[in-house]
């Protein structure tokens, strides 16, 4: 089987999220994309608006019905950091037949260097980074996928949220309920 990995904190999933997964998928000819939701990203400091566990619904939520697309909850059972390098030598024993592919995004790309053992995740896995628009992905890599421009961030989405807005059109209506029902990313709610 061939599998994309898309890490991420998802905080929260928005719609950018599930189109990048799906033209990763059609354009690589993968079987499956795992959407990995990181516990603690070691190089994204800060904490998250939402628990690891919001985080995680919010995903499945995102993925029910949609081919292809699931969401992976390995790295929130794992204590520490979320390093890519144990979730894919954790990913090979379990499936030692499987081909998997490291999908980044260009900003992650250019700091690929920093992550802990890269060359130990290019034996691992194959390394494709998404170009969006007009922009050069970092060289190095095994293969580019272009994305449209998407402007749309899990940063803009917790703005909305925070200022009551609606988030139509931002996160599918399961993810919006979601956020509405807990409170999620409103100012003094104790979780955002």
């Amino acid at each position: 089987m061939r599998v994309g990995i898309l890490g991420g904190s998802f905080d929260p999933i928005h719609h950018a999220h599930l189109i990048i997964a799906q033209l990763a998928r059609e354009s690589l000819g993968l079987d499956v994309v795992r959407l990995m939701i990181a516990a603690r990203q070691p190089l994204k400091p800060g904490g998250h608006g939402a628990t690891a566990e919001q985080r995680a619904e919010m995903v499945e939520l995102a993925v029910a019905g949609v081919p292809g697309l699931v969401a992976d909850w390995r790295e929130l059972r794992r204590e520490g950091p979320s390093w890519t390098v144990d979730t894919l030598r954790e990913l090979h024993a379990e499936h030692p037949e499987d081909e998997f592919t490291l999908l980044l995004g260009s900003d992650s790309a250019r700091r690929f260097g920093e992550w802990r053992e890269p060359e130990a995740i290019r034996a691992l896995a194959r390394v494709v980074v998404f170009r969006r628009g007009g922009e050069a992905a970092p060289a190095g890599f095994d293969a580019e996928v272009a994305v449209p421009a998407l402007e749309l961030s899990s940063t803009a989405v917790r703005t909305r949220a925070s200022a009551g807005l609606s988030l139509a059109g931002w996160v599918p209506d399961r993810v919006a309920d979601y956020i509405s029902r807990f409170g999620l990313y409103v100012t003094g709610s104790g979780t955002g």
